[in-house]
């Protein structure tokens, strides 16, 4: 048809776009932000973040709660992504107020939270004078976030942000640090959204290669004695009912690490509990003595394999994780996965019924064995002798009546541990603690800002004395933004887990482990006292038959946190325990008494 034709069409000029509107750099990162769809930041103002701090103000959409220390505002975002599965944000200054953010980002790059760090930084002209305040927090912090920015200009803020959500919420989770300069915020540019993001290099694999998951199925519909070893990967990828279906199709025990907890139900009766250190002695030795460990976003972590080379000897290895990087780095892979678990774990079931069709599996024998191990060594303790109550019932009793619908957040120690065993977790992200880095001051900060997460939810600080001390001024912060969250410390005067190894390995020699708050001593500080006068309901709990009445009264207090000092035993003890450097067929149930075993060589 010939364009002179009164049929043809004509052509038309491109639709006019909108230009951009101008900002500041400052008023676009409160935009970006928006459009992200967050909701909640936790931060503190200083004058290098002090442009961002004006238009944050009169924002309808963010809530910004401000903390008493950086560390309390990284911890807050932490636990908020945890228990929600967000992107988690925190807010702070250059120098001092940025180095304060240090400890919550490697707990966050160690255990693998989506975390996005926004930072003040001085002038870009005056980078690297030495000037007030200022500190190489890209540099710092590289070697602990999934990756870093430094933006120098307005136009990269958009981008830069973007970026960082991205970078953090996709393949393995994990920190992301945007550290924008002063001048920066203040200078205008044209605001483009969405951004280009390009991350050359970065593409995170999530779909598993098919023969391996065949190589996998037929080892697992082969094996006669299999362990799913779950990590915490298995949460982070909001897993858990796949794993379940596999699970029940296999019928194979089921571990779950410190990080794990909750991914799959402790009252399933395929479940042998938490292996390691501390883990249950059928779970340990499950894993030791196995022919197959199947490891779904688990990373083979010193604290669960006991000393590498003597772990599992006979085992073969199904490792699927989608950070290649752990994939054999400390146990070799016969059957190496990348790829996203939720993903891997349809397909993996898919092709393990097909093969069991080929070749069903019979696992009664090595059920018959584990069963017998948890008849045998069931989880328990030992009542205290001196009158003072039991940490771990303490904790069973918080976990009994809360039930399986609260969130439940643990400093580090001792109580960590019987928290992890003795309350029952029967869903995923209702067991925060930190994992890989063991930072004390997590559990106070992590439980506010999982209850900004999930406001609707009865949450927990199980806490030491040693850790509320770290980070206890976080209950201003709670009372004045109305967070009620309940604080049960577990209080037994000392750094309860060194004073432990201090009892076993160094002839009971308590060196600098006696903190003066418990029975006894001059308690300094007074719990009851500070936590009234932060605003809190306090309450000091010392005879046994007082404990389900305090507990019951934190649960009906929600118009301001609880704090609870529950005055507890300093002998008690966390056991099952595997001693370190040794192998884990060495588990003790109780001091000096370890089960039975026929220890296989290499």
């Amino acid at each position: 048809m010939s364009i002179d034709s009164p049929t043809a069409a004509v052509p038309r000029p491109p639709a006019r776009t909108a230009p951009a509107p101008v900002m500041t750099g400052a008023q676009a990162v409160v935009r970006s932000l928006d459009l992200l769809g967050v909701t909640d930041v936790f931060g503190l103002p200083g004058g290098a973040i002090m442009p961002v701090y004006d238009p944050l103000m009169d924002d309808e959409h963010v809530r910004h709660i401000l903390v008493r220390h950086e560390q309390g505002a990284g911890h807050a975002a932490e636990g908020y992504a945890a228990a929600s599965g967000k992107v988690g944000v925190a807010i702070a200054t250059s120098g001092p107020g940025a180095t304060n953010l240090v400890t919550a980002i490697a707990d966050a790059y160690m255990d693998s939270v989506p975390l996005v760090c926004i930072t003040g930084q001085v002038f870009s002209t005056l980078m690297g004078t030495d000037a007030f305040q200022e500190a190489d927090i890209v540099g710092i912090t590289m070697p602990i976030t999934k990756h870093s920015f430094l933006v120098k200009t307005a136009e990269e803020i958009p981008g830069a942000i973007a970026a960082a959500f991205e970078i953090a919420s996709t393949g393995r989770p994990g920190p992301v640090l945007v550290d924008i300069t002063k001048d920066a915020q203040q200078a205008e540019a044209p605001f483009v959204w969405p951004p280009k993001i390009d991350l050359p290099g970065y593409r995170p694999v999530t779909k598993a290669h098919g023969k391996q998951i065949q190589a996998a199925a037929h080892l697992l519909a082969t094996a006669q004695k299999p362990v799913l070893y779950v990590g915490g990967g298995a949460i982070r990828a909001n897993a858990a009912a796949e794993l379940k279906v596999l699970a029940e199709a296999t019928g194979a025990p089921v571990v779950t690490t410190l990080m794990a907890r909750g991914a799959f139900p402790d009252s399933h009766e395929q479940h042998l509990g938490m292996p390691g250190m501390h883990g249950t002695v059928p779970a340990v030795l499950a894993l030791q003595e196995s022919d197959l460990i199947v490891s779904l976003g688990a990373r083979f972590d010193d604290r669960v394999t006991g000393k590498a080379s003597l772990f599992a000897p006979n085992a073969q290895v199904v490792h699927v994780d989608i950070d290649p990087a752990e994939i054999s780095k400390i146990r070799t892979a016969d059957v190496p996965i990348v790829g996203d678990l939720k993903e891997v774990l349809v397909d993996l079931d898919a092709a393990f019924r097909a093969a069991d069709a080929e070749h069903p599996h019979d696992y009664s024998e090595w059920w018959t064995y584990l069963n017998g191990l948890r008849e045998e060594f069931p989880l328990g303790y030992t009542p205290t002798t001196d009158g003072l109550l039991s940490p771990q019932h303490v904790i069973q009793r918080i976990g009994e009546m809360t039930g399986p619908e609260g969130v439940y957040a643990s400093g580090v120690g001792q109580h960590q541990m019987w928290a992890a065993q003795f309350i029952k977790y029967e869903r995923p992200n209702a067991w925060l603690n930190s994992g890989g880095a063991g930072t004390m001051g997590y559990a106070v900060p992590a439980a506010m800002g999982a209850k900004v997460a999930q406001p609707d939810r009865a949450v927990w600080a199980i806490d030491g004395d040693g850790c509320f001390q770290m980070t206890n001024q976080e209950l201003a912060t709670c009372v004045i933004n109305d967070i009620p969250i309940k604080v049960a410390i577990i209080n037994n005067s000392s750094l309860g887990m060194v004073r432990q190894w201090q009892t076993l390995f160094f002839d009971g020699r308590h060196s600098n482990t006696d903190l003066n708050t418990g029975h006894g001593t001059r308690r300094i500080p007074d719990f009851v006292k500070l936590a009234e006068a932060y605003g809190c309901l306090a309450i000091r709990v010392e005879k046994e038959d007082e404990i389900d009445a305090a507990i019951q009264l934190a649960l009906d207090t929600n118009d301001r946190p609880v704090v609870i000092d529950f005055v507890v035993s300093a002998d008690a003890m966390v056991w099952p325990m595997v001693p370190q450097g040794v192998s884990n067929s060495y588990v003790q149930y109780a001091r000096d008494h370890s089960p039975a075993f026929n220890e296989q060589e290499d």
